[in-house]
Formats: structure tokens, C-alpha cells, sequence
């Protein structure tokens, strides 16, 4: 019985992904009981990793806002 792998019954891949997606970022809205369990995403996509505090946006949208112009005061560094 040779024939295409199955997802368990739960749908596809993709599905379950978005629903763990959806459920990280509503978890990450809740207000933690400790503030260390604070989970840091971007404003724009909801991006976890290599979020700047100070903007609250990745690193991804933040050079892609600073080359637009749209970021006052930061432009591309060159020495």
C-alpha cells in the first residue's frame, strides 16, 4: 500500500500551521502573568524573531521602511 502520506486526519500542513500562527499571535496579545513571558512580534506581520523594541517592527520591515523613506531620521549607513 504505497500512496501519499497522510496528515493524520487533522487536514493539511498548511491548516494546522495557520492555526498555530493564529493561536501564537492571540497568546502573544494576552497580557503574561510574568513579564519576562513577554513575546515580542512585529506590528506589521506578526513576525517573532529580530524585533527592534523601539520601532516594534522586524528587521525585514524595518529596512524595507528605511530604504522607502518612511523611517524620519534613518537612512542607509555608508562610511
Amino acid at each position: 500500500m504505497t500512496g501519499p502520506p497522510t496528515t493524520g486526519g487533522l487536514g493539511t500542513t498548511e491548516t494546522r500551521n495557520d492555526m498555530t500562527t493564529k493561536a501564537q499571535i492571540a497568546k502573544s496579545k494576552r497580557t503574561p502573568k510574568f513579564s519576562s513571558r513577554k513575546v515580542r512580534r512585529c506590528e506589521l506581520t506578526g513576525r517573532s524573531r529580530a524585533v527592534y523594541r523601539k520601532f516594534r517592527i522586524s528587521r525585514i520591515m524595518l529596512r524595507k521602511l528605511a530604504l522607502e523613506g518612511k523611517i524620519p531620521g534613518m537612512r542607509k549607513a555608508s562610511w
